[in-house]
């Protein structure tokens, strides 16, 4: 559990990061900033926790969460002038908060025991939830109903957890090739 929780900072991070640059895109202060850092990093992992009803969602029962989606908009808000027209480091933020998501919302909905099919509707939930409020937050369409393969990456990667755990492969081995493989199917 404990590589879950690391991974699951880490990709709250860069989904924080994400949503902070989404912030800056639109000219917003520093409150504009924080609140979609906040709503991108821990968003999808809330819908998730509350589905598979682990209440209170971890992010309200850790400060570590909210703390470190403050850390990512603060190093988006000191940063800003230097890289606010380099898109494409929010999108390398997003897929990699895309795939660690999806791995850690198919594993967390293991341990919840879960079916196969749940895992994988998990992962995409976890990996786009964020993303989704972050969007609607900044008024525009969900990008998972406008972007090619994205929440079709993160469930395929959920799906591959799926496929990993009945071939009985550990779990560690089994989040990383979850990440990689929906790394690389984004």
């Amino acid at each position: 559990m404990e590589l879950i929780y690391i991974l699951d900072i880490f990709g709250t991070f860069a989904f924080a990061v994400s949503g902070a640059f989404r912030a800056v895109k639109y000219e917003m202060d520093d409150l504009g900033i924080s609140v979609l850092a906040i709503a991108t990093g821990v968003g999808g992992g809330m819908i998730r926790d509350l589905l598979l009803g682990a209440t209170p969602p971890a992010a309200l029962t850790d400060q570590s969460y909210i703390l470190i989606c403050l850390a990512g908009a603060a190093a988006v808000f000191l940063a800003a002038p230097k890289i606010a027209r380099r898109w494409d480091y929010l999108m390398a933020a997003d897929t990699i908060g895309l795939s660690v998501f999806a791995a850690i919302g198919a594993t967390i909905a293991e341990i919840f025991g879960a079916v196969p099919l749940t895992m994988g509707m998990m992962a995409m939930i976890t990996a786009c939830g964020g993303g989704v409020i972050r969007d609607v937050l900044s008024r525009e369409i969900p990008a998972i109903l406008t972007t090619g393969f994205y929440a079709s990456a993160a469930l395929l990667g959920g799906f591959m957890f799926v496929v990993l755990g009945a071939m009985e492969v550990p779990e560690g081995p089994r989040v990383f090739s979850t990440i990689g493989f929906t790394l690389l199917t984004r």
